[in-house]
């Protein structure tokens, strides 16, 4: 079993608007935008991140925006819900913000004995804010958001799949622990993780397969400290079997891949160099930062990105 996992690093999802994208998380859900650049294999298309005020690993959620992209179906074989943390007693704050903003599909429950409020992106993405404990993360208070009710960063991700036998030995591989079952959920936890720590399985044996387009989780990142750990997941992963990608420089991060038995791509992500490797903590998100083989073609890529901010 695998112990240099400590939880979620980032989410990636699909959207059809950048403009749009920025203001849903900027201003609906007062989060930062900690970097702007673009797809690392499609350069005229924006790669966005947001998260607290540094891009702490397990607050950042990333897209990348293709303009007028159809949207995905939800099925089987994907990340269905992605769970942020808000501080206890914040959902009716945000029951009553997300409902004055018009934002759609709120409801209120619970999950696993926590509040939760679901509510849908843009592009109809599943999300949800669930009330969790103290665990000692900040917040970032954007666009109005006070302290007591800002997102925190993850709480964790909903995997949604026809059987889920072989994630199961995946997730406890990685170091998860299986906590509990609700229904046709079974939540597994990350101990000592750094709060991103659980993922629920959801099992639904005859649903379809998912369709990915815009609101569709494009993969979900798991967090290790530095590249030594990194290279002994990899080890680790290919010695059980897994097809693994060679480790990949995001810039930002370095990166391997590998597609669950269920269909979801896993991504394990380091905490190095971090987001202020290329700006300053004051100024993250504001510059458009392009890898250094785009920068010869920034006047083109430049000219071809839609404006995200009047």
């Amino acid at each position: 079993m695998l112990n240099q996992i400590k939880g979620l690093h980032h989410i990636t999802s699909l959207a059809a608007d950048a403009r749009q994208n920025n203001r849903f998380f900027t201003e609906t859900l007062g989060l930062r935008r900690v970097k702007k650049t673009v797809n690392f294999d499609a350069p005229d298309v924006y790669h966005l991140y947001y998260g607290d005020e540094v891009g702490t690993p397990g607050s950042v959620m990333t897209y990348f925006p293709f303009p007028n992209a159809a949207r995905g179906r939800p099925g089987v074989g994907e990340v269905g819900d992605t769970q942020f943390a808000v501080p206890e007693g914040a959902l009716g704050y945000w029951s009553e913000r997300l409902g004055g903003l018009g934002v759609s599909g709120l409801s209120l429950d619970q999950l696993f004995g926590a509040n939760r409020l679901r509510f849908e992106g843009p592009d109809g993405d599943a999300f949800s804010l669930i009330e969790a404990p103290a665990d000692g993360r900040g917040s970032w208070t954007g666009n109005g958001v006070p302290l007591e009710a800002a997102i925190k960063g993850f709480a964790g991700a909903e995997l949604r799949l026809r059987d889920t036998g072989a994630e199961v030995e995946l997730l406890e591989f990685m170091g998860y622990q299986r906590a509990e079952s609700e229904g046709n959920t079974t939540r597994f936890v990350m101990p000592d993780g750094n709060g991103a720590n659980t993922i629920d399985l959801e099992t639904h044996p005859q649903a379809p397969a998912s369709r990915q387009g815009a609101g569709s989780v494009h993969h979900i990142a798991f967090a290790v400290a530095d590249r030594a750990a990194q290279a002994e997941v990899r080890t680790a992963l290919l010695d059980t079997g897994y097809q693994v990608t060679p480790v990949i420089d995001r810039d930002y991060f370095w990166a391997i891949y590998f597609r669950t038995p269920g269909g979801v791509l896993f991504e394990v992500a380091t905490h190095e160099p971090g987001f202020d490797r290329d700006e300053d903590t004051a100024h993250l998100g504001q510059a458009l930062k392009l890898p250094a083989r785009y920068e010869p073609m920034r006047e083109k890529i430049t000219a071809g990105l839609e404006p995200i901010e009047d």
